[in-house]
C-alpha cells in the first residue's frame, strides 16, 4: 500500500491544521489506520487510530484536541488538529494496518510556534 500524507505546515500556538492521508487502495480495505508523530530527538509515538467499524482511539496528550476521521469521497484518513501546542511539533506519519502487513506514509512536518 502507498500512503501520501499532506497538510503540514507552520502554525501559531492555539491554531489548527488538518492533515490528510491518501491511500492507494480503499481505506476501508484496512483493519485500521492511524497517525503517529516523531518529534526531534524523540521516538515515534501513537497519536490517533481509526479502526474498521468506526471506533477511534487517541493518545492522552491529544484527546479532546485532535479528531481522526475518514473522507469517503477523497478516500483519505484525516486528522483535524485544534488548540495546537508547541509540543505538538513533529513529523506526522500515517499508517495503514492490514492482515498482510503495515504501510507507512512519508510524513508531513507540523511546526507550532509559541
Amino acid at each position: 500500500v502507498q500512503l501520501q500524507a499532506s497538510g503540514g505546515g507552520l502554525v501559531q500556538a492555539g491554531g489548527s491544521l488538518r492533515l490528510s492521508c491518501a491511500a492507494s487502495g480503499s481505506i476501508f480495505s484496512f483493519n485500521a489506520m492511524a497517525w503517529y508523530r516523531q518529534a526531534p530527538g524523540k521516538q515515534r509515538e501513537f497519536v490517533a487510530q481509526f479502526i474498521s467499524g468506526g471506533s477511534t482511539n487517541y493518545a492522552a496528550s491529544v484527546k479532546g484536541r485532535f479528531t481522526i476521521s475518514t473522507d469517503n469521497r477523497k478516500n483519505t484518513i484525516d486528522l483535524q488538529m485544534t488548540s495546537l501546542k508547541p509540543e505538538d511539533t513533529a513529523v506526522y506519519y500515517c499508517a495503514a494496518f492490514h492482515t498482510s502487513g503495515t504501510g507507512w506514509g512519508q510524513g508531513t512536518l507540523v511546526t507550532v510556534s509559541s
